[in-house]
């Protein structure tokens, strides 16, 4: 029942700037209801497919994807900014509204032919996204999915990634709101 998932996420008019409707999961993740109910879904979903590893995007894919690779039995590789990450790494640049920016993973992460969950809180314009499955790639990795708690269709994000190839999944929506 997504629309409980959706009822517990806090939005915040015009943060970090005017005319942004930012969608805060935080009142969701302090939810105890709502939580265990977000993750029973997605154990649901993923119980029977086969990935050997999830990759969680910083900072807030932290905290699904650690949870939903503990329920499923598996390991958890966080996908950084730069400069976080005490090993060997690959960096992936990518396009933001105003600049660039990048992220980065350790080069030992997963192994080659490694079926990867990506997970993120929130999928907007799908430049971090994108870059995560580069970056995936580059390793040798294949993307089984890529999973959020959020999707906003206006932004297109999610159209990009399915255009690139990559299975989308996402619980909840924010469609011009």
């Amino acid at each position: 029942m997504p629309h409980i998932i959706k009822s517990k996420i806090r939005t915040i008019p015009h943060w970090p700037k005017e005319g942004v409707m930012f969608r805060d999961i935080t009142t969701l993740l302090k939810d105890k209801e709502g939580f265990n109910h977000m993750i029973d879904l997605l154990v649901q979903r993923y119980q029977d497919k086969e990935i050997d590893i999830i990759a969680g995007i910083e900072s807030r894919g932290f905290i699904t994807g650690s949870v939903l690779a503990h329920r499923l039995g598996l390991g958890f590789v966080p996908i950084r900014k730069p400069g976080k990450l005490p090993h060997e790494t690959v960096s992936e640049e990518y396009e933001l509204e105003y600049g660039k920016s990048k992220i980065e993973i350790h080069k030992d992460a997963v192994e080659k032919g490694s079926r990867v969950l990506l997970v993120d809180d929130l999928i907007a314009t799908g430049g971090t996204a994108l870059a995560a499955c580069s970056l995936l790639k580059k390793l040798g990795a294949e993307i089984v999915e890529c999973s959020f708690i959020v999707d906003l269709p206006d932004l297109g994000g999610k159209k990009k990634l399915m255009e690139s190839g990559y299975n989308v999944f996402n619980l909840v929506e924010f469609e011009g709101e």
